[in-house]
């Protein structure tokens, strides 16, 4: 069972502002929710509908409260359009201010990011290639928005993310430090070499990488268009665009 309260305090934790107070997050599905259990993070609280408890009560530690709910009430405290038989309460990993140093593999650096989608794609994206670390502007969208939570498919769970200041933190980077950045007027980066460590400057949605990052970057890249028509499209979804660049980055230093 769960109570009023209970459905307006997991209702609450929707929002960014009670998410920092509470300091915990949602999950939800079986996917995430089941990553989520074999991470770093600590769940908190389990709400399930019978069957999902009974098929995965061997794999919830005793130190997690689990409420059996109803369907009626899972779509009550849900984000989704569909609930997914099950929602997890997830204390925040405190963020680590990033040291400055040169990377010891490809280092992803979002920059005013503020697309939850996109940012759960990149955190997902990530995951697939390996990279372990993924630095964010202090402007980017919260990575504890339920929205990026679930569209990181569990990935959230292997993949650090951190948030700083950029300017400072590029600007203290040693002489040698490799930086690339996405620069629609860049080089091509199937004709660039493209060295496995260092750091990838990834840009807004609306307006790319800031003015005031740009000189720090030491390698501008760009991927070409293929499209001969006048009218195509002037840019990619940052989300696809990083995913095409850590492939080339990946292809180069692997294969």
């Amino acid at each position: 069972m769960i109570s009023k309260n209970q459905i307006k305090f997991i209702r609450s934790l929707h929002q960014a502002k009670y998410r920092r107070i509470e300091k915990l997050f949602i999950a939800e599905g079986p996917k995430v929710v089941g990553e989520l259990l074999r991470s770093r993070f600590t769940i908190k609280s389990i709400f399930a509908l019978s069957d999902w408890i009974q098929e995965n009560k061997v794999n919830i530690p005793e130190s997690i409260e689990v409420f059996d709910i109803s369907p009626k009430d899972l779509e009550r405290i849900s984000t989704l359009v569909t609930p997914n038989q099950v929602m997890a309460t997830i204390a925040i990993s405190e963020f680590v201010q990033p040291q400055s140093q040169l990377p010891i593999d490809l280092t992803i650096v979002l920059d005013n990011i503020k697309d939850p989608g996109n940012m759960g794609t990149i955190i997902r994206t990530a995951d697939w290639f390996g990279i372990d670390q993924i630095i964010c502007s202090e402007n980017c969208v919260d990575i504890y928005n339920p929205k990026v939570i679930q569209a990181t498919m569990g990935s959230i769970s292997r993949v650090s993310v951190l948030y700083t200041n950029l300017l400072e933190f590029l600007s203290k980077l040693p002489n040698r430090a490799k930086v690339y950045g996405t620069l629609l007027e860049g080089d091509n980066i199937y004709k660039s070499e493209l060295h496995s460590k260092a750091y990838l400057i990834i840009g807004s949605e609306s307006h790319g990488i800031s003015e005031e990052l740009k000189k720090y970057i030491t390698h501008n890249i760009t991927i070409p268009t293929f499209s001969s028509k006048a009218t195509g499209a002037e840019s990619l979804n940052a989300s696809v665009a990083a995913a095409i660049i850590c492939s080339e980055f990946r292809r180069q230093s692997k294969y």
